[in-house]
């Protein structure tokens, strides 16, 4: 049986180029998701090993970071569970919303304080930005300027049902 590239039953066939790129979601939401088990979880384990030397503004900063007592470790939770979701497929767009302020100051911490790293800062920006569009129906909602409410938490008379 010859198949044709406008086959009915298949449809068109697709070329090797979409073939491969209808992965990229997911290759990008992998990469991403083990940047973020791997830091978080180092945070808590320090199996990485440290920088030798570090300019002395990202030192205060890092250090002002520590002696908060909260700080530091909120932030490596944060990317450890957001690495677990993007990993796991599950609350993907929470997990991007979550990680996006970390996203952030990772590259101004780069591009103000240790610029050395910033080649790793704008991959994660490009991750971050490449996936909040590939799930910007998600957040369509949030970013409405004037949301309806709900309705279905409304009373009765004001929901029309009465």
């Amino acid at each position: 049986m010859t198949i044709h590239a406008t086959d009915p039953v298949i449809g068109p066939m697709e070329t090797n180029a979409n073939a491969y790129l209808r992965y990229l979601p997911t290759v990008a939401r992998g990469m991403m998701g083990l940047v973020f088990l791997i830091t978080g979880l180092n945070g808590f384990l320090n199996f990485l090993p440290q920088p030798k030397t570090m300019p002395i503004g990202a030192a205060e900063f890092a250090g002002a970071l520590m002696k908060a007592g909260y700080m530091f470790p909120l932030i490596m939770a944060t990317q450890l569970i957001v690495g677990v979701l993007l990993l796991s497929n599950r609350f993907v767009p929470l997990g991007l919303a979550l990680i996006a302020p970390i996203v952030v100051n990772i590259f101004a911490f780069h591009a103000f304080l240790a610029p050395g790293g910033i080649g790793v800062a704008i991959a994660v920006v490009a991750l971050e930005v490449y996936l909040a569009w590939t799930y910007r129906e998600s957040f369509r909602p949030m970013l409405a300027v004037k949301p309806a409410p709900p309705t279905k938490w409304l009373p009765p008379m004001e929901r029309g049902d009465a």
